[in-house]
């Protein structure tokens, strides 16, 4: 009896043991949405207020330059047939108006999705809806509540812009069309009007390069919207309601009955449809499949060339409508100031029988006008080592200040120059040689001109991105005093 008694205990002790564990291992499923940081909420609602604003202003933006190269265009082409310009162009300027007052304002709704399917957005979007339907499992506070609703209410603003920004590609594009077909019916047009279009068209193919480039931005979270996303993906119950509420479900419905047996009726097996396939092979003859092999080959050759180009014209991810440019685009415009920003370090040494003299320390930062032209400026430390091996002193020995232009030539080789401002202290020998000299004054200071031939090496690293190498000739040499050496080279790492 007392035997059945302790087997009893155990198996009543395994038993609370079990759910314990299973309970601790759901416990981290609902801290993990208790602990969301409240900074999650902050990020979403500050980042995509900010890309609204943006699209807003550069909408705004373009469609002011749009219409002001059609202003351009109908007075040119009244020069010629005044009546067609006046019927091309009669409610161009109400069209604008209407569109201007559209994206400016703030009560953006959004039907559907927002053209291209973004990943990230729908992925935060769905995270917003699941936190304010299992809102018991947050923290009951006025200011998350509050955080939650506001970052939902930024989402769905700009998914709102985003939509309208859809709604002015389609104008602009039936703008262009129009244009293009009423100036066809014209033989020799003067060559204002044809670069004038040209203009248009440019315009109007850097608006869509410039929502391409927000749309890809919602596609890079940062780490508090990323942690905070990692967290959700570990709940189930978040996971099932992605599948039945996002948008990419939305757009791909599942069945009702999908993944049971019940799915399949009708629907071929894989060994059947394997067998089909061999079958028709076996019908073209012993070297059917080589044959088929080759034309697949082929095939996926030539279309991963046609998607090279069209990447290289800018064509790509979620702008796959954009119109091939008749022009070399430039990849900078669509950035902001500060992503056009590049900044580096240099390093160059003076030598004197191997051993160096003088070390010079540059910064610079440089702001890329187009992809194969960079304009800068910096600053450089020039500091001494002594006089030999056997006579080492760590010395001021000057500063500077430079400028520069970078001009790519082919492949990683570019043109190089720049005017520099570089400060000598005097010393006693020298200020007594030049009578009322003082190291404050523009004398004491030496000017270079540089040009020459950089070429840059790619690399891997944390902190550096590529290698610059530099083989310059400062022309303005032979008039300094003392004469510094006119070759110069410089190793520089940009960041």
């Amino acid at each position: 009896m007392r035997k059945k008694i302790l087997h009893l205990l155990l198996i009543c002790m395994c038993m609370l043991w079990s759910q314990m564990v299973s309970a601790q291992d759901k416990r981290p499923s609902v801290d993990s949405i208790i602990n969301i940081p409240s900074a999650y909420y902050s990020k979403i609602e500050n980042k995509y207020e900010g890309l609204e604003d943006r699209v807003t202003k550069q909408t705004e933006k373009y469609l002011q330059r749009l219409f002001n190269r059609e202003k351009r265009l109908q007075r040119k082409l009244a020069k010629i047939d005044s009546t067609g310009a006046k019927q091309l162009f009669a409610n161009s300027e109400k069209q604008y108006a209407q569109m201007m007052d559209k994206i400016k304002s703030t009560s953006s709704k959004v039907s559907g999705n927002s053209g291209a399917y973004i990943p990230m957005l729908d992925s935060v979007k769905t995270s917003l809806a699941f936190l304010g339907q299992n809102s018991s499992l947050l923290s009951q506070s006025k200011e998350v509540q509050e955080k939650l609703k506001g970052s939902l209410s930024k989402v769905d603003q700009l998914q709102g812009k985003l939509q309208q920004s859809e709604q002015v590609k389609a104008f602009i594009q039936q703008r262009k069309q129009q244009i293009k077909e009423s100036l066809s019916k014209y033989t020799n047009l003067p060559k204002g009007i044809t670069n004038e279009f040209d203009g248009y068209k440019k315009e109007a193919y850097y608006y869509q390069a410039q929502m391409k480039e927000y749309k890809e931005a919602l596609n890079d979270p940062g780490k508090m919207i990323e942690k905070g996303l990692t967290l959700l993906n570990k709940l189930p119950a978040f996971t099932q309601f992605m599948k039945q509420h996002s948008e990419l479900a939305s757009l791909f419905r599942l069945p009702d009955n999908y993944g049971t047996p019940q799915s399949l009726a009708g629907l071929q097996t894989r060994a059947q449809v394997q067998q089909q396939i061999q079958n028709q092979l076996a019908s073209g003859g012993p070297n059917a499949q080589q044959y088929l092999q080759q034309n697949l080959q082929a095939a996926q050759s030539q279309l991963n060339t046609l998607k090279n180009k069209i990447n290289n014209l800018g064509g790509s991810g979620s702008s796959g409508d954009m119109d091939l440019p008749n022009f070399k685009p430039n990849n900078q415009r669509t950035k902001t100031f500060w992503q056009r920003l590049e900044y580096g370090t240099n390093i160059q040494t003076a030598k004197n029988n191997f051993f160096p003299t003088t070390t010079d320390l540059g910064l610079s930062v440089g702001y890329k006008i187009t992809d194969k032209s960079t304009i800068g400026v910096g600053a450089s430390y020039k500091m001494g080592w002594g006089q030999d091996i056997k006579h080492i002193a760590i010395t001021h020995q000057g500063m500077g200040l430079r400028s520069y232009l970078d001009i790519k030539l082919k492949g990683s080789f570019f043109a190089s120059g720049g005017f520099e401002y570089n400060y000598q202290p005097m010393n006693a020998d020298s200020l007594s040689s030049t009578s009322g000299m003082h190291w404050n004054e523009i004398s004491s200071w030496q000017q270079s001109g540089l040009i020459g031939i950089s070429k840059i090496v790619s690399i891997k690293s944390k902190f550096f991105k590529k290698t610059k190498l530099q083989l310059m000739w400062d022309f303005l040499s032979y008039q300094q005093v003392p004469r510094t050496q006119p070759v110069k080279f410089r190793v520089g790492y940009n960041f």
